[in-house]
């Protein structure tokens, strides 16, 4: 596990577990939306969000959550040796959106860029999930299932599949 592509719906807690999978590791974190956005939430324009996501896929070790762009996401999932992908129920992804919106007004939300309005980003991840779920939500499935063959994949449905992944991580860091 050296390039670790964590990947899924919005609200599904890919920066949470990105940086808990950090910590254990000691493998670096990269939000994508540090890439993407400017501090206060603007985009950094296409192109040089594309320029560096290009070049931190060149790097040796890392483990980027988010989105980005369909023209990153499958090159992305492709250089990675380990795909992590949360797949919860769409109703849960609803709910983390609006547990993250409540939570981020005392503190923000994990990988959230600095100074980024909560409540406008909370609006556009309710019609993200819609929309993930309806058209990547299956494109995501048929992937994992081919990239097993050649890659470490992780397919979490479920908050206990998110605590197993913690413990088999947690597990084997430690020396033999």
């Amino acid at each position: 596990m050296n390039k670790i592509a964590v990947f899924g719906n919005t609200g599904g807690g890919k920066s949470t577990l990105s940086k808990r999978l950090a910590e254990i590791t000691g493998l670096p974190w990269v939000p994508l939306d540090s890439l993407q956005y400017l501090p206060g939430g603007d985009e950094v324009p296409h192109a040089e969000f594309k320029a560096a996501h290009d070049a931190l896929l060149q790097q040796d070790q890392w483990i980027v959550d988010g989105f980005g762009s369909m023209d990153t996401l499958w090159n992305r999932l492709a250089v990675a040796d380990t795909l992590i992908y949360l797949d919860m129920p769409v109703l849960q992804h609803y709910w983390w959106v609006t547990k993250r919106f409540l939570q981020g007004a005392w503190v923000t939300p994990a990988g959230w860029p600095e100074n980024s309005p909560i409540l406008r980003g909370t609006l556009k991840s309710y019609a993200t999930v819609r929309l993930c779920h309806a058209k990547l939500t299956p494109r995501y499935r048929d992937y994992v299932e081919t990239a097993k063959a050649t890659k470490q994949v992780f397919h979490l449905r479920s908050r206990q599949d998110i605590t197993q992944f913690y413990q088999t991580i947690a597990a084997a860091q430690k020396p033999a």
